[in-house]
């Protein structure tokens, strides 16, 4: 990915002072900043389709064991690798090319006293600051919609992860209908957005090295999960204290409901894949 693209994609997700934002959020929202949990982060910490519920679709197809180092390539805040540390007794290792969501899982992971077992670094997915064959398995949760240089992303995780290891995708992928409508969660404009198809995905994941042995197409789960969180949120008059509101800014109203509108025309599809390295 050229830096110019990268800058423009850090500068999407970029937000000032996010960690007192979300601190702010946990707080109002009757947490205990003190002894935080994955359910108390779980509103913004996982920034995919549907969250916690969808990471928990997603890590059950990985054959996980305790003390596996596992990679969280594009961590955001860092739910899904607090996720693996706590409930699967893996080491993670967080990259992510923004910041401030660096800096605002470093915060939350110590006030998780998770720091021994999960770490944070800044750095490109297409770059990764890794020696080869670190890592025993990986995950990427909706990253490569903004990587142009997919064979990149994927050639990466390959070189960085250990022969036989399993790599998670999941990610927002082409469909068969025409057209989409910008903005959208990850993407102010179609100039950082670069969806590609279920078929293409799969084949730039072969081309790499890596076998799929499962999938599932979130599609129809996600257009129910929309319809229902639309259907709560007009009975209240202002949004949750927490949640993904928090990191897509003033226009997230637009953004969810052109998402769900891609959703039902088949512009767009989520799919997770389950990949190991052959």
């Amino acid at each position: 990915m050229s830096t110019e693209i990268e800058n423009r994609v850090s500068a999407h997700y970029r937000k000032s002072g996010l960690a007192e934002v979300v601190l702010d959020g946990l707080a109002a929202a009757g947490a205990n900043l003190n002894a935080l949990t994955l359910e108390d982060l779980a509103p913004v910490d996982e920034f995919h389709t549907a969250g916690r519920i969808t990471t928990l679709k997603a890590l059950e197809l990985m054959p996980l064991e305790a003390g596996m180092h596992v990679l969280d390539a594009g961590c955001g805040l860092g739910g899904t690798a607090r996720c693996l540390a706590v409930e699967h007794g893996c080491r993670v290792m967080g990259l992510d090319l923004t910041e401030e969501f660096i800096e605002v899982a470093r915060l939350l992971t110590q006030r998780m006293q998770l720091s021994a077992v999960c770490e944070f670094c800044q750095g490109s997915a297409t770059a990764m600051p890794f020696d080869d064959e670190m890592f025993d398995a990986a995950v990427t949760f909706h990253v490569a919609m903004n990587i142009a240089q997919r064979a990149k992303l994927y050639g990466e995780l390959a070189r960085v992860l250990r022969p036989d290891s399993a790599l998670c995708v999941f990610d927002v992928m082409k469909g068969p209908g025409a057209g989409m409508r910008y903005p959208v969660p990850w993407a102010e404009t179609e100039a950082t957005s670069f969806l590609r198809s279920r078929d293409e995905t799969a084949d730039l994941l072969e081309q790499a090295g890596f076998t799929v042995i499962a999938e599932k197409n979130l599609r129809q789960f996600a257009i129910d999960y929309f319809r229902e969180a639309f259907a709560k949120a007009e009975k209240s008059d202002a949004p949750p204290p927490l949640g993904l509101h928090l990191l897509t800014g003033d226009n997230a109203a637009d953004k969810f409901a052109n998402y769900a509108q891609a959703l039902q025309a088949h512009q767009i599809e989520p799919v997770i894949m389950m990949a190991t390295l052959t």
